[in-house]
Order: structure tokens, then C-alpha cells, then sequence
């Protein structure tokens, strides 16, 4: 009777047809509850469902037994997947629902929490595409700081509501369509936590939250990790809830043997099985004569590879009709099995009804220093609106890509007045300071190999708006030092001031029919100051002010060399939605930067020139997805206006994809006209290895450099094309290629690291 007093507890502000639907669920609840009760005869069925990975696949097959035998489940529990199982069973839904549920979740991409790269802000692309070395190390009170697992849920939480529906965080777990307990291991004191109200969603979280890998779950102030380690089997908490006749699955890894234990990995596997076996037989020991115990063939499958889950489904139906003889027994007849799912149909309109209801009310748990008006205009969701599933990712994946959370979980509680929406947003725990990583290594075999490592360390936070200060230092073939402060103005960090100090070392070299004649050595501070405005996630806009004070030398070709300095503005457009800088399948990327400066040049002291220039440079990437195959287009112009006939701002051609053919920046000049058209092919997603793709691609180039505007002639284009192979992982691009153009000229390329 809990839930019709529940129900009759609503005001009259509610609006009347919300009233007597409920009224009606409620009566509907009575009745399935008068249901149970005259049906008390016959014994109460427990089912445990144990811990597995992805052979949870099997607990469905022997649900499928269950339900097409009118055997009914009254008590359910579970660890790890058994509890997401177990849990959704719970909820309500069907085997068949769970099977079609399941086998269509990206499970792979539960154990990875990165955001992709379409969903970052403008700045956080560019911040990526130099440090690709996903670490996630900072700086905190003296002592370096990092997560407490490799990942911290975020994505699997997603998948997890995406299952089960926008359900509501219950009183008690009892009040679901079958009552249910997931199991938890404490990590502080190693016992075993039985989860009885809440969010189902991170009950079935915590019960699967492996140590290490994922960050641990806190409920109720435990840290909570897999249930495995525990109690992998909980037949003990079946029993307390009141089951008469157990039904125990056990999906458990077994030992491996000792030829197999030849690397650290299958080491440390074995040591987390042996403590989940060592639970299990300790929960075996529990059952009686009369509880069955199903044991599905599935030793031979991996934990870990979600492919293998409609193999382990047939498996476990396998198990189950092999224990036909008793289940049978717990069979009951055809109208009291239909009286037995009425009544789970009606409990779970308890919890389906109100999610068709508006938000009555948005609460912000805001845990971290971004602004709640922020976080609120990135949740998109009003007082009033309806929300679904589909609404509620989009809406927390816009927040989550802010990129300065650890965890954004979404919770929702039904009462008089409509649904409460509560938004939970925590900082990252290894912060604030951060520090990032990039490498990229190039070789044409033919020339010097290019090695850079990139190293920053990001202070954020600074002031109230979100002030960052980061210092960058460039090692090996490109050297670099940058300090830059980067200030929103505004608490939305629409606008910014940016302020910005850079000493570079680089070598110019000078080529002559794709061969190096000679290596200029230029080393050359610059200032940046200027605002910007972020005109949407993807786009920004920026004018400011900007001054160079360098020299260049050779001794065989310059002497002592020569001195400069500009001083100017610029004025900045950019625009990126690419899901990746190196192998994009769809998006587009455009910049285009305008520079004015006096330019003055001196040898010896003695000034030489002193120019006006005028400089554009603009840049184009796009690329269209067709199944596995993409056709990507390339565009680029450049050109300097100048007084004189010298400028040390020039542009470069060749290399990989750029003029392919020539060396990298073989070809360099004032004036520069590119284009290119590119196809690649997936070959790894057509062979079925989703996890890393597998490129095979050619292109057709054509562009040219001049020094002098006057000479510029399209007649004079070279014409070019490459074949490569090659892959983009977490880490950045590799590839191989191969190019040659119309004047003979051929190279070999191989990339690693960094975009290209």
C-alpha cells in the first residue's frame, strides 16, 4: 500500500489527468500486490546472477529459458554485469529487451572516456592536436597528482542511462517490478556492499567499477569498486531478501593454467580470479539440494571482447535447457504466470509514467569553478520541457565537453509537483594544474629525421572567470619556449584577452630542384596581445596586436646575418568541426589569418629596409563520410603585399599530402596557390576491427610558390599524387606513404605522433 499512499499524497495543483492516471496506476498496484499475495503458495524464486565481463551475455539466454517455461523470478541479484543484467530484469524489462538492449550497446565504447574531438571547443582541438599523448598527470600543493583509475566512468555511466531508461532514484529498491540488490566491494575495508536504493544506474556502475582501470564509485560516502572481489556470486543476500529456491548462474573466469601465465598481465588476471573464484565457491556452499546452480560453458571467451556476446547468449540458454529437468519443476501454469508479469507490467509504470511528465525544476550539485549559468546553457534542458533519452545524452555531452570536468551525472526524483532534474558536476580531482605531452616523429629517408617533443604546464583557474597560464617548451628539431595567459571575460568565456610570449629556434632551409643547398638558422622572440570572441563551440574570432624582434644567419651564405623587426596587427577567423586533424571522415576546418606590420631589416646595425606588409593566409579541410570510404578536400592560399621585395613571413610547400613528392617545405615563396583531393578507404572497419581504423588512401595535389606577385601563374602548377597507408589512434596518426609528381620527383614518408 506504500505506493497508493504515494499517489494519494499529490496536490490539486497537479493537472487532473495527471491525478487519474496515477490513481489509476495506483489501483493497478494494489491490484498486481493482491496478486502476489494470493499467490503466496507457491515457493519464493531467487535468481543470482554473478560477475563475468562480457560473458554476461549468458545470463539472458538463461532468462529466455526462465520465460518461456513461466518460471517467475520474485527476487534478483547480481555483481558487475550480472547486476546490469539483474537490474534491468528488475526494472522490468523482457529477456528479449535485454537481448536487443544489450547486443546494440557500444560496450567498447564504455572504456574510454575521451572526448571526441568534433564536441571540443576551437582552443581545446588545437590544445589536442599538439599534446597527443592522453596523460592525465597534474600538479597540486607540491605533489604530483593523478585519477584513481585510468577512467572515470563518464561514458559508461551514459551507456548505463541509455539501457535503463530516464528512471528516477528510488527509496528502495524494493519498489521495482522485481525486487533487486546489486553487490559493491568496499575499497577501504574490502567487504562486500549490498546497494538497496538509489539510482539503479550507479548501483549497476559501482558493482562493475574494476579497480584501477575505472575510478571508484562513491555512494553514500564508500568507495565502491566490482563486486568480484566481494562476493562475485551473492547467494547470501538472495537468501536475506527471502528467496525460497535459489537459481545461481556462475560466469566466473577459471584459473588459468601454468603454461599460460607467461606475461604480467595474465598474472595480475589470475590474482582478480582468484579472488572472485575464491567468493564464488565460498557462496556455492550456501546452496541446498533444491536451488539449482547453472553453470554456462564459457570458459574458453573473453571477458573483455563484447563481440562474443551473442556466442555467450546461445550458451547460456544451452546451460539452462540442461537443467530442464529442475526448472521444470518451478514451473507454473499459464494464467497465474500472466497474473505474475501483469503485475511487473503495472509496477513498472510506477517509474515509465513519470518520465513522460515535464521538469518541474533543474537543481545544479555544481562541484567545480565553471559557472552555473554555463553549465545551465550547456544543459539546453528548461522548466517545462519534456525530456528523453536522446535529449539528456546530448544535453550532458555538451557539458562534459567543456573539458573541465571529471564526472557530469544527471539524477532525476518524481514528486507532487513533476520530475526534479539534478545535474552533478565535479572538478577533476588531479587538478588544477595540469601537465600535457606531445610527440611526433618524421622521416623522408632521405634527409635528417624530425623528432619534437612538446611539454606544457597549464595553471587554470587563476581567477574567477577561469584564468589559465601555461608555459610550453618544444625539444629536438623544432625548439620552442611560449608563456601564455589566457583570460575569459565574462563568466559564459565568450570573450577572452590572450597574452602571449614565444622564443623559437628553427632552421630555414633553402632548396633547389628538391635539393638542399643550404640551412638558414633563425631564432626570433614574438608578442602576441589581443582579444578574441568565441562566436560557438567550434568558432572563434581575434584581433590584436603583434611584434617580432629576430635574426637569421648563415655563415658560407649571410656572414653575421641580418636582425629584424615587425610590429603589427592581425586579425584571426577559425572554424573546426573535423572528428580528426589527420584522418578526418567528416567535418570541415577553415582559418583564415590577416597580418599588417612595419618590417625593418638590419646588417651590422645598419638598417637596410623598412617595409609595409600586408599578409593573408587561409586554409580549408573538409571531408565527407560515404559507409567506409571518405573523400577529404584540401584548399590553400597565401600571399604578402609588400613595399619591398623581401619578407621573412613566406610560405611553404611539400610534403605528405602537401605537394607530395618533395621534401617538407621544399618549395617556399610570398605567393602560394594548393589544392587536393583525397580518398580513403576503412579498411579496418570493412575487415570488423572496430577498435583501431586501418586507412588506405591516394591523392591528387596540385600547387605551386612564387617569390614576386608579378610571377604568379597558375600555367606553372605541379601536379602531384601519393599512396598511403596508415591509422589514427588516441595517440595521434601513423602513417606510410609514398609520393611523386609530374617533375619527377619521389619520396617516402613515415609519421608518427603529431598531425600532419
Amino acid at each position: 500500500m506504500q505506493a497508493c499512499l504515494h499517489f494519494f499524497g499529490w496536490s490539486f495543483r497537479t493537472p487532473l489527468s495527471i491525478v487519474l492516471g496515477l490513481i489509476l496506476v495506483s489501483n493497478n498496484l494494489y491490484a498486481a500486490e493482491a496478486t502476489v499475495s494470493e499467490d503466496n503458495e507457491r515457493p519464493r524464486i531467487g535468481l543470482v546472477l554473478s560477475g563475468g565481463g562480457a560473458k554476461g551475455a549468458a545470463h539472458i539466454g538463461v532468462l529466455q529459458v526462465l520465460e518461456a517455461n513461466h518460471i517467475p523470478v520474485d527476487y534478483v541479484a547480481g555483481t558487475s554485469i550480472g547486476a546490469y543484467v539483474g537490474g534491468m530484469y528488475a526494472l522490468g524489462f523482457s529477456a528479449d529487451e535485454i537481448e536487443k538492449i544489450m547486443l546494440e550497446g557500444e560496450w567498447d565504447a564504455g572504456y574510454s572516456d575521451t572526448i571526441p574531438r568534433e564536441d571540443l571547443s576551437y582552443r581545446d582541438k588545437q590544445l589536442r592536436d599538439k599534446y597527443n599523448i592522453p596523460i592525465n598527470i597534474g600538479f597540486n600543493k607540491g605533489t604530483i597528482t593523478s585519477p584513481s583509475g585510468l577512467l572515470q566512468g563518464q561514458t559508461m555511466s551514459q551507456l548505463l542511462r541509455r539501457s535503463t531508461d530516464l528512471v528516477e532514484q528510488f527509496g528502495d529498491f524494493d519498489d521495482l517490478a522485481i525486487p533487486y540488490r546489486a553487490v559493491a566491494t568496499n575499497l577501504v575495508t574490502s567487504e562486500a556492499v549490498v546497494l538497496t536504493k538509489g539510482s539503479v544506474v550507479k548501483a549497476m556502475q559501482a558493482s562493475a567499477t574494476v579497480p584501477g582501470a575505472l575510478q571508484p564509485a562513491e555512494i553514500d560516502g564508500l568507495l565502491l569498486v566490482d563486486g568480484g572481489i566481494a562476493n562475485n556470486m551473492p547467494v547470501d543476500v538472495v537468501k536475506d531478501m527471502g528467496a525460497d529456491i535459489i537459481i545461481a548462474v556462475d560466469i566466473g573466469s577459471p584459473l588459468a593454467s601454468k603454461s599460460q601465465l607467461d606475461n604480467t598481465i595474465a598474472v595480475l588476471e589470475q590474482l582478480s580470479t582468484i579472488l572472485t573464484k575464491a567468493s564464488t565457491e565460498k557462496q556455492k556452499k550456501l546452496l541446498d539440494k533444491k536451488d539449482i546452480l547453472i553453470r554456462p560453458w564459457i570458459d574458453n571467451l573473453s571477458t573483455t571482447d563484447f563481440s562474443i556476446m551473442p556466442q555467450a547468449l546461445v550458451i547460456g540458454e544451452q546451460a539452462a535447457q540442461l537443467k530442464y529437468e529442475q526448472l521444470s519443476k518451478l514451473s507454473i501454469p499459464e494464467e497465474q504466470y500472466q497474473k505474475y508479469q501483469h503485475a511487473k507490467r503495472q509496477k513498472r509504470l510506477a517509474w515509465v509514467d513519470p518520465i513522460k511528465q515535464p521538469i518541474y525544476r533543474i537543481v545544479l550539485n555544481n562541484e567545480s569553478k565553471v559557472s552555473d549559468k554555463l553549465i545551465l546553457d550547456r544543459l539546453g534542458i528548461k522548466e517545462g520541457d519534456v525530456v528523453t533519452k536522446e535529449s539528456l545524452e546530448k544535453a550532458v555531452k555538451r557539458i562534459y565537453s567543456l573539458n573541465k570536468f571529471e564526472r557530469v551525472d544527471v539524477d532525476f526524483t518524481d514528486s507532487v509537483e513533476g520530475r526534479t532534474l539534478t545535474v552533478t558536476s565535479l572538478d577533476k580531482s588531479w587538478g588544477p594544474n595540469y601537465f600535457n605531452a606531445g610527440f611526433n616523429w618524421e622521416d623522408d629517408f632521405t634527409l635528417d629525421s624530425a623528432v619534437t617533443i612538446s611539454l606544457a604546464y597549464a595553471m587554470t583557474d587563476l581567477t574567477e572567470n577561469g584564468g589559465e597560464w601555461r608555459n610550453e617548451l618544444d625539444l629536438g628539431s623544432q625548439k620552442t619556449f611560449a608563456s601564455e595567459f589566457y583570460q575569459p571575460l565574462d563568466r559564459d568565456q565568450d570573450t577572452y584577452l590572450r597574452v602571449r610570449y614565444q622564443y623559437d629556434m628553427n632552421s630555414w632551409d633553402l632548396y633547389d630542384q628538391n635539393e638542399r643547398l643550404y640551412e638558414l638558422n633563425n631564432s626570433v622572440h614574438s608578442l602576441l596581445m589581443g582579444v578574441g570572441y568565441n562566436f560557438s563551440d567550434a568558432g572563434i574570432l581575434g584581433l590584436g596586436f603583434i611584434g617580432e624582434r629576430g635574426h637569421v644567419d648563415n655563415s658560407q651564405l649571410l656572414g653575421d646575418g641580418f636582425d629584424y623587426q615587425t610590429y603589427g596587427g592581425y586579425f584571426r577567423v577559425g572554424y573546426d568541426t573535423l572528428n580528426s586533424i589527420s584522418f578526418p571522415t567528416e567535418g570541415n576546418r577553415f582559418t583564415l589569418t590577416a597580418y599588417y606590420r612595419d618590417e625593418k631589416y638590419q646588417t651590422k646595425g645598419i638598417d637596410d629596409a623598412s617595409d609595409n606588409t600586408f599578409q593573408i593566409e587561409a586554409d580549408w579541410k573538409g571531408a565527407l563520410k560515404l559507409g567506409n570510404h571518405a573523400i577529404v578536400g584540401k584548399a590553400a592560399v597565401s600571399t604578402v603585399d609588400s613595399d619591398g621585395n623581401f619578407s621573412v613571413h613566406i610560405s611553404n610547400l611539400g610534403g605528405f599530402l602537401n605537394l607530395s613528392g618533395f621534401h617538407k617545405g621544399a618549395l617556399a615563396g610570398a605567393h602560394k596557390v594548393f589544392g587536393a583531393i583525397i580518398y580513403q578507404y576503412d579498411l579496418g572497419r570493412d575487415m570488423l576491427i572496430t577498435d583501431i581504423p586501418l586507412y588506405v588512401g591516394t591523392s591528387l595535389e596540385a600547387g605551386n610558390v612564387w617569390y614576386l606577385k608579378e610571377d604568379v601563374d597558375l600555367d606553372d602548377l605541379i601536379y602531384s599524387s601519393s599512396l598511403y597507408l596508415g591509422t589514427d589512434t588516441s595517440w595521434g596518426p601513423a602513417a606510410l606513404g609514398f609520393g611523386f609528381s609530374d617533375t619527377g620527383d619521389k619520396s617516402v614518408y613515415l609519421f608518427v605522433g603529431k598531425n600532419f
